[in-house]
């Protein structure tokens, strides 16, 4: 790892309020273990594996015009980026302006963030995979309708059932309430593990509450420390 990366996350890790790095495994073992499985949904795509299948499910996806956000100003569909075979993967909410305009998730203020922590935990935006559970910006940035999410959720579920990732992160109380079916606030939510669709699911803070409370990179690192433990420990 280069100097300047090193000295990056050394910072990072101080914003976080870490002062040393444990070796004490015991952490992993920290927390509740929870059995909560939200309703089973059908893949429409387990014929295909890897790259080729994300291609199928972006290609049925096409220049969608399902919901009312295609008429609302939307610029690009943000359909995912990373590794087809990740590990770890992330869900967010939804694109924001940056995102609308690249087309790809997770570039802004929140998504340089995202960067820091996905780092900081020894992996890179390009070992594991990042998406939303809504593919089109909401109108200025407000939350995804019911309507919005029920015609755009079975293309994230068809996203993790190719990827199969081992662990996934979902950030913020939208991505992790509507994963988990749950009404409880991301307070309540985080802090545990939840089986999900052959992964282990752990809720967290978003990047962009983190630029706006910065007394929640405490939780968030914890967080992050039992997806290290998760994935260290193997299949």
């Amino acid at each position: 790892m280069k100097q300047h990366t090193v000295t990056a996350h050394l910072k990072y890790f101080g914003e976080l309020g870490v002062t040393g790095w444990s070796r004490d495994p015991s952490w992993r073992d920290r927390g509740v273990q929870a059995s909560q499985k939200p309703p089973a949904v059908e893949s429409e795509a387990s014929e295909f594996t890897g790259t080729e299948c994300l291609e199928a499910v972006r290609s049925d996806l096409g220049e969608c015009t399902r919901c009312k956000l295609s008429g609302l100003g939307r610029q690009q569909i943000v359909f995912g980026v990373g590794n087809p075979s990740a590990e770890l993967m992330f869900v967010g909410e939804a694109p924001g302006r940056d995102e609308d305009t690249q087309g790809i998730p997770f570039v802004g203020r929140a998504g340089q963030l995202l960067t820091k922590i996905i780092e900081a935990i020894g992996q890179s935006r390009e070992s594991v995979y990042i998406a939303n559970v809504i593919k089109c910006r909401p109108p200025q940035n407000r939350n995804p309708e019911e309507d919005e999410v029920e015609t755009c959720e079975p293309f994230l579920f068809r996203q993790i059932d190719v990827i199969r990732p081992r662990v996934i992160v979902a950030l913020g109380a939208f991505a992790a309430k509507t994963l988990l079916g749950s009404d409880a606030p991301i307070s309540k939510l985080r802090g545990r593990e939840y089986e999900y669709r052959g992964a282990i699911l752990i809720p967290t803070f978003h990047p962009a509450y983190l630029l706006r409370n910065s007394k929640g990179k405490r939780e968030v690192w914890e967080d992050m420390k039992r997806v290290r433990g998760l994935l260290e420990r193997g299949p």
